[in-house]
């Protein structure tokens, strides 16, 4: 492990740890590293507490959930749900939502790993309501949606909203909504140009009684998998013997509250890096990048032509992958050696820097970029 400098253009890039912590989240978990620290210990009443309370007040407050409980990530959080709530019983997902995350988390293993059976409806492409009410049986535990984060289905196509499952499940009693948000978005991003991303808080009233997702995407926290919804689902789980083996560290709840609270009492857009990464105006990586760009020349020498350009960065981790977000970046070239040799030169600066080749040229992006020294590697 070692620390990088990440000027590939993807602001939650999974090999590079995703989500930046802000200082004071930063902060929190070493204080937690340090010292005794109240993870499990309720101080007002001296007696014993659960892990993840200091950071269900947040979340009750920001998404309006009845309860919350908190486990290593949203991978877990989706297998403590299924486990929990419907083994041994039928669960009904659209064809279309079946999705698969990084190669090693696809919706049919987990679910038969944690003992739920699935119940695939609709086709992949067009899936209406009335496949949901045709699967419905005495053996129906749940109605899971899945966000497709990560792709896009376009042209002739149909999904089902949650209000339409609400109404659904309200005429067969016992039956849960749930939905697999992925991203985790609790504040609207389309103010800032980046279209809408569906809030954790939208889809509890919109009828979901139980919410899942990661803290470390869209959110910009610690890696957690999150759990928002009606108590007495959210207790039901609390008591499930997996809670002990997927439960987070002190470290990481600690960053978590943290986070959580400057969503609170903070602009979120400023205190949370990856939003701030995401929302910062072309003028200040313009002027990064003028500002890199002679430092960059005089270290690489003659044989390196450096340019600034306008590109395009990603949000990365799955989330948004059809959002291309204006940016710049500095541009390096040489008749000397290949994109690909440039590189790995970058590569073995100290710390590395990781920029992305792209039609030839070598380029750092400098959208997740705050100061222009970073991308300069030290004189050879």
């Amino acid at each position: 492990m070692q620390r990088i400098v990440n000027a590939t253009g993807v602001v939650l890039h999974t090999n590079l740890g995703r989500a930046r912590l802000s200082e004071a989240a930063a902060a929190r978990a070493y204080e937690a590293a340090r010292f005794p620290c109240a993870v499990e210990y309720d101080v007002e009443r001296g007696s014993r507490g659960h892990r993840d309370e200091a950071v269900e007040r947040h979340l009750i407050a920001l998404t309006g959930a009845e309860a919350a409980t908190v486990v290593n990530n949203n991978a877990a959080a989706v297998l403590l749900m299924l486990d929990t709530l419907a083994a041994g019983r039928e669960v009904v997902v659209s064809r279309g939502e079946l999705v698969e995350i990084g190669g090693s988390f696809r919706i049919p293993e987990i679910m038969k790993k944690s003992g739920a059976v699935l119940r695939e409806i609709g086709t992949t492409n067009r899936t209406h309501v009335e496949d949901y009410a045709r699967a419905i049986t005495p053996q129906t535990a749940m109605m899971l949606k899945v966000h497709t984060s990560n792709y896009h289905i376009v042209g002739f196509t149909a999904a089902v909203g949650l209000r339409e499952l609400r109404a659904l499940a309200d005429q067969h009693p016992g039956v849960i909504v749930a939905e697999d948000l992925g991203s985790g978005a609790l504040v609207d991003l389309e103010p800032y140009g980046l279209g809408h991303e569906p809030l954790v808080g939208e889809q509890l009233s919109e009828g979901a009684d139980i919410v899942t997702f990661s803290g470390d995407k869209l959110l910009g926290g610690p890696q957690s998998g999150i759990l928002a919804g009606r108590r007495d689902l959210i207790e039901r789980m609390r008591r499930n013997p997996l809670v002990r083996a997927l439960r987070c560290d002190k470290m990481t709840l600690a960053s978590l509250e943290e986070t959580l609270r400057a969503y609170r009492y903070e602009s979120a857009a400023v205190a949370i890096p990856t939003l701030r990464a995401l929302t910062r105006p072309v003028a200040e990586l313009e002027r990064i990048g003028r500002e890199a760009l002679p430092l960059l020349q005089a270290v690489l020498g003659d044989q390196y032509v450096v340019e600034l350009i306008a590109t395009a960065a990603r949000a990365g981790a799955g989330a948004r992958p059809d959002l291309a977000i204006e940016s710049r970046a500095l541009a390096v070239n040489s008749l000397a050696c290949s994109a690909s040799e440039i590189a790995a030169r970058f590569r073995r600066a100290k710390p590395p820097i990781v920029g992305r080749v792209e039609k030839d040229r070598f380029l750092l992006d400098l959208r997740t970029i705050d100061d222009p020294s970073e991308i300069v590697p030290s004189p050879a």
